[in-house]
């Protein structure tokens, strides 16, 4: 499979993964071949960059931390949960509880894979896999530091519902994101109230967005201040803003490797350095299937990851076609003089 822009999709190639929608149901299933009015359909709906088969890389492996079963149960766990709470109806924390129980044993699992967010974003699906995706990196940050299991359940229930304050309704005539009406203490009245619930989970959705040098919000906590799993949730949602849809100023999604140049450049005063630290150890900056350019000139396709290398991966060099086809791979982890260069998205 190779990762390409919806820009670059031609009609007639296959797609690579399935595209959900946000309750979990498949809006295109893998191996469908796709028309110009999918395609259009695709963009419509937001989706920027899809996975495509390709004979030449049929052997590229995207290996997952989660299972699409557990990412469904989660999604569908996470509208009934969001809807709810829109509403103003109650909310099962018994169902959130065992959905999260689910993810972190496939965590446990899985613990030495690097995580590729490359699911298929929609508008439709992009909240919930926001949630999802924050709560699989927080949960491998708290995994890599040693946090027992009862501190990795908090920290992910507190990574999973993070947002879920921007759902609260604000009152009529008040000004949202101000004051006490900003969605991370609208969040932490709403988590609070649920007993079965750790307060630190609460307290992780109210300062996610408090910064180490004081400048963050609501309250304006500084470094020793802030909880370690705020911390935690702060640097795996800033990441998976920058991937997924940008922030503030910026009208596009960054790839991953920029994404992590910036965070790291934020190291200090925006975001905890020690857990940027941890977080750069269990991410995988150039997915599988991704083009690279190296600094020969060359250009390839990203294969396969090395744990704890993850700018070093192995890159497939394919020169010609059909009998004249040449195959070559470059590792990175031994070509220590050669780097990539440009991602080609």
């Amino acid at each position: 499979m190779r990762y390409v822009s919806i820009e670059d999709i031609e009609p007639g190639q296959y797609l690579g993964r399935t595209v959900y929608s946000a309750n979990g149901t498949v809006l295109l299933s893998s191996g469908v071949q796709l028309t110009v009015f999918m395609i259009n359909t695709l963009n419509r709906i937001g989706v920027t960059m899809i996975y495509i088969q390709d004979e030449r890389y049929e052997d590229v492996e995207i290996e997952d931390v989660l299972s699409e079963q557990t990412k469904q149960v989660i999604f569908r766990e996470m509208s009934e949960t969001l809807e709810a709470v829109r509403s103003g109806k109650e909310w099962s924390t018994r169902k959130l509880s065992l959905s999260i129980d689910q993810l972190l044993h496939e965590v446990l699992d899985h613990k030495g894979v690097l995580v590729q967010l490359t699911d298929i974003r929609t508008a439709d699906n992009n909240q919930y896999l926001h949630a999802v995706n924050v709560c699989l990196l927080a949960s491998l940050i708290g995994l890599n530091i040693g946090l027992n299991y009862s501190q990795l359940k908090d920290l992910a229930i507190g990574a999973m519902l993070h947002d879920i304050g921007k759902i609260v309704p604000v009152p009529e005539g008040a000004a949202a994101e101000t004051g006490k009406f900003h969605h991370t203490w609208r969040g932490f009245d709403l988590i609070k109230q649920k007993r079965e619930f750790s307060l630190l989970v609460a307290h992780t959705a109210l300062q996610h967005h408090e910064k180490p040098d004081g400048s963050g919000v609501p309250r304006g906590l500084t470094d020793e201040e802030i909880h370690l799993y705020a911390k935690i949730v702060a640097v795996a949602n800033r990441y998976d803003n920058l991937i997924g849809q940008g922030t503030g100023s910026m009208d596009k999604r960054m790839l991953p490797h920029e994404a992590c140049e910036t965070m790291m450049a934020a190291s200090e005063h925006d975001l905890d350095r020690s857990v940027l630290i941890e977080f750069t150890r269990i991410v995988s900056i150039y997915p599988n299937g991704t083009s690279v350019r190296l600094s020969t000139k060359e250009t390839g396709v990203v294969v396969r990851q090395h744990r704890g290398l993850p700018g070093r991966p192995v890159v497939r060099l394919i020169r010609g076609s059909g009998d004249d086809m040449e195959v070559k791979e470059v590792d990175l982890a031994t070509e220590t003089t050669l780097f990539i260069e440009a991602v080609l998205a």
